[in-house]
């Protein structure tokens, strides 16, 4: 699997996927380097995304593996990219979220995340909050 930075020729592809952000912001995450892509055999396997929490820690806002590739490791591999990144960066601490009713959660916390705390956004499940020291 290859990851990269996402790049203007990806937004399309994105945009289309993605239906958590506007193609606006995702234009300006693409071009502050916050959106990487993983690939296989040269198709689009899955995508993160993060923002700074805090306006001064890495958040992962969105780890998206393409259903046909869930449970290959593409999942780890985007999210074990990104830490390098962050690392590399300088950042100590990183985090990110999921829905308590979310398998995602158990997927965080074999990567070493730890539940912290959480909310209940109105009309929305509960939130826990992940973090995980670099």
């Amino acid at each position: 699997m290859d990851i990269r930075n996402a790049q203007w020729d990806d937004i399309l592809a994105l945009a289309c996927l993605d239906r958590h952000i506007s193609s606006q912001e995702l234009e300006t995450s693409v071009r502050l380097g916050r959106v990487y892509v993983a690939e296989e055999r040269g198709e689009l396997a899955g995508w993160l995304r993060w923002n700074l929490f805090w306006d001064n820690t890495p958040f992962m806002n969105l780890l998206f593996v393409l259903g046909g590739r869930r449970g290959t490791g593409g999942g780890r591999a985007l999210a074990e990219h990104w830490e390098g990144r962050m690392r590399q960066a300088g950042y100590e601490t990183v985090m990110t979220s999921t829905q308590a009713s979310e398998y995602a959660q158990h997927f965080y916390e074999r990567l070493g995340y730890e539940a912290v705390g959480g909310f209940l956004p109105p009309g929305e499940g509960y939130e826990l909050i992940f973090c995980k020291k670099l």
